[in-house]
């Protein structure tokens, strides 16, 4: 079972994560936005070479995870980050609002028809996660998914984490390597981008006042991906807490940590078998003849 070494921003498998301490700015100097953006080309350069060793190795999937609160920019980290590689081996799916049949089944049955095959990279757009998350804070919202059993609390969330942590370890058992990513925005730069939304006529249209309605759960937000966080990062499944207030650093980061994992899978193309390899000479021959 692969294990991720990665060390930069990851959330510790021991529950002592706080997200008061998490940083949402990078630390200390940082590379100018032009300095950035030109590493992250480089990465993607590299994420297309490694995505084309996963596809032809096809012994292990890749998937990614992205929370967030909104306006954070799991978006367009996606779209960044993954630039380049070849869409034939990687799929993203975004998980809005539960559709009903979707309520009519088990919580994490609808991911796991999206997870990625061998070879492939598989992106959550949001996940089962929210199931933690945005379901907690407006716990409400089981009345809609028909639960045979009442609702404990405490137990009821933790027999959730147990059922992520399962599958992740599961999954993991079976060659899907698992990185999250939390983009941790503060409060502050989430008003300033929706205001920047608000004042663009080509952002307006990913506006909704809803937005403004859920900036006022921020705390109970902030307790549960701490609860989240610590109940489910381990060294099969690791949560990465990304500095997001600046974009270009956040998404060199996530493309850093995708990169250096793939790179340290133990992967390479497929050698021919011995009897093609021995008559390579006589068969490049008789193509140049044809």
């Amino acid at each position: 079972m692969f294990e991720s070494s990665e060390k930069e921003y990851v959330v510790p498998f021991d529950g002592s994560f706080r997200v008061s301490k998490s940083p949402s700015e990078p630390s200390g100097n940082t590379d100018t936005e032009k300095e950035l953006k030109s590493k992250l080309t480089k990465l993607n350069g590299h994420l297309y070479d490694l995505q084309r060793v996963l596809y032809a190795h096809n012994k292990y999937s890749l998937l990614v995870i992205f929370q967030a609160m909104d306006a954070a920019g799991k978006d367009s980290t996606i779209r960044m980050v993954m630039r380049g590689v070849n869409p034939a081996g990687c799929q993203v799916t975004s998980f809005k609002q539960p559709s009903a049949e979707e309520l009519d089944h088990d919580f994490l049955w609808r991911s796991n028809k999206a997870l990625p095959e061998r070879g492939r990279i598989g992106i959550f757009n949001r996940s089962y996660y929210e199931e933690t998350l945005v379901v907690r804070v407006h716990p409400e919202y089981l009345e809609k998914q028909n639960l045979p059993q009442g609702v404990d609390a405490e137990d009821f969330w933790e027999k959730r984490f147990e059922a992520i942590r399962n599958l992740e370890k599961y999954l993991a058992e079976n060659g899907t390597v698992i990185l999250k990513f939390w983009l941790n925005v503060s409060k502050e730069e989430q008003k300033n981008r929706f205001l920047d939304r608000l004042n663009n006529p080509r952002k307006q249209w990913k506006f909704s006042p809803h937005d403004i309605t859920e900036r006022g759960y921020w705390d109970d937000y902030m307790s549960c991906y701490e609860d989240v966080l610590n109940a489910t990062s381990r060294p099969w499944a690791p949560w990465f807490a990304i500095p997001a207030d600046n974009k270009p650093y956040m998404r060199v980061q996530v493309a850093k940590t995708i990169r250096d994992t793939l790179r340290k899978m133990d992967m390479d193309y497929p050698t021919v078998d011995k009897e093609v390899s021995e008559s390579m000479d006589e068969l490049i021959d008789r193509l140049q003849r044809t």
